[in-house]
């Protein structure tokens, strides 16, 4: 699991936001019938950016709901979306949920068929009507949230905190890695340098395969942080986690002037 139970992100560093809009609970409909849970945050102000939220292994977790209203606030439309809805439906889960099956039987064609209604409902009036679109994933949905660059989203870029992007073993078709040479659009991948399951050097060379692809990137290691140190509880990697939200702002236009520098 990538976070405790009780945890939430931690709020970004700076002021001077939109304030967050109407939040609703959802359930979309992908092009294959599957119907799954979202949620949407949208911001008080018309004109913003959006994202798509891929959770961790747990799914739409309140900790991905509590982001999307953070991002609300800063002026940016957020839908937060469910992996399971082909397994589990679409009814709310309690902390026992046994998530790793539903996991399991995901595909990576599954997913973005989920994305790309989730995109879909963003651009709608009733999503916020936006032009530019995000994805944002952590973990394993950090991992999907890569990969959505070589999908037909018409997305303006995807980041991805500490998901994994080495080959898991040679049967794993599906690593950032090995996509990277098909990805459409700019990528910003955030990793805690004390990761295990993610050493620097596959850190590394994801950089060197997306530069070597020529696909616009920004990719940063934390000197310390552990893997899920995007958590509210962690004080001790505040510095990064301040980093990571103005790094993201940045990305997606978001960012007072002061820290574009």
């Amino acid at each position: 699991m990538c976070h405790d139970l009780n945890s939430r992100p931690p709020l970004p560093p700076i002021g001077g936001g939109a304030g967050a809009g109407p939040t609703e609970e959802l359930v979309l409909e992908a092009k294959d019938g599957n119907r799954f849970a979202a949620f949407s945050a949208r911001s008080a102000v018309p004109g913003g950016p959006g994202i798509v939220i891929l959770p961790d292994v747990r799914g739409l977790h309140p900790f991905y709901k509590d982001l999307a209203l953070r991002f609300a606030e800063m002026g940016v439309h957020a839908l937060a979306m469910d992996y399971f809805g082909r397994t589990a439906g679409t009814d709310a889960r309690d902390d026992d949920f046994e998530f790793m099956p539903h996991v399991q039987k995901t595909t990576p064609d599954a997913i973005a068929m989920d994305v790309s209604a989730s995109v879909d409902h963003l651009r709608s009036e009733r999503g916020g009507g936006v032009e530019n679109v995000y994805t944002v994933g952590f973990c394993f949905g950090g991992r999907n949230s890569f990969n959505q660059a070589a999908r037909d989203h018409r997305l303006a870029g995807v980041i991805g905190f500490y998901g994994r992007v080495q080959a898991a073993d040679a049967a794993d078709t599906n690593a950032p890695t090995l996509l990277a040479p098909t990805y459409r659009v700019p990528v910003l991948g955030l990793f805690g340098g004390a990761d295990p399951g993610i050493p620097a050097d596959a850190v590394e060379g994801f950089r060197k395969t997306l530069d070597a692809a020529g696909v616009a990137n920004e990719i940063v290691i934390y000197d310390g942080a552990p893997h899920s140190f995007f958590d509210r509880s962690f004080d001790e990697h505040r510095n990064a986690c301040d980093d990571a939200w103005i790094r993201i702002l940045r990305f997606l236009g978001r960012a007072p002037a002061e820290t574009m520098t």
